[in-house]
């Protein structure tokens, strides 16, 4: 591939990454939809390849720190809070939190993800039963690309005044040890409550990066 044929490529990458972040800062569009959203409405073909993961990241912060730097990080401490307290809830079943929220990109549009290890599969929704919480039983894409299955709620958050998605996916106690790795860039992938206590120190008038 030419030089101008390679800058062509990545200036195409940049453009579609960005669109997607658009989509997920403004309307909570899940990062896999919001690419395919993208492509579709830059006219690309369907087959154009997506960026990855890392690139819409930088692209979707790019895009909070030009137009949502005032709102953003209060809406992330909120969420963190949230989340926390569902931890809190359920931490008989070794919870970690992901996604968005862990990460420091989320906004008050953002989803909360938070898996849970447990050594009998279905005790976490015996828990929720318990607890008189309503939820939906569902599967999603795990940490792997697998299926896993996943228990979702609404919860109120009163710092937002909104309705969150909370969704509680649901692994084997040995899948714990592979949920640490770091990912391409060194960062833990998801932390457990002792860390989002740490985040929830920190000043929340910036965007937190784990």
């Amino acid at each position: 591939m030419s030089g101008i044929a390679a800058a062509m490529e990545n200036a195409l990458v940049i453009e579609i990454a960005n669109a997607a972040a658009r989509m997920v800062v403004e309307e909570g569009v899940e990062w896999g939809v919001a690419k395919r959203r993208a492509i579709k409405q830059l006219g690309l073909p369907a087959r154009t390849p997506l960026p990855d993961n890392d690139i819409v990241e930088d692209a979707v912060r790019e895009y909070i720190g030009l137009f949502c730097a005032e709102t953003q990080p209060l809406e992330l401490r909120a969420l963190r809070e949230l989340a926390l307290v569902w931890m809190q809830r359920m931490q008989a079943f070794r919870p970690y939190l992901g996604g968005a929220v862990w990460h420091g990109t989320a906004t008050r549009l953002s989803d909360i993800y938070i898996a849970l290890f447990c050594d009998d599969p279905k005790s976490a929704e015996i828990a929720l039963i318990d607890r008189n919480v309503n939820y939906e039983p569902g599967s999603m894409k795990g940490m792997r690309g697998e299926l896993v299955d996943v228990l979702s709620l609404s919860s109120h958050s009163r710092e937002l005044n909104e309705e969150i998605g909370v969704h509680l996916l649901i692994y084997d106690l040995d899948d714990l040890r592979g949920a640490l790795r770091p990912d391409a860039r060194g960062r833990a992938p998801r932390g457990d409550i002792a860390a989002v206590r740490q985040l929830l120190q920190q000043d929340p008038s910036s965007i937190s990066k784990p």
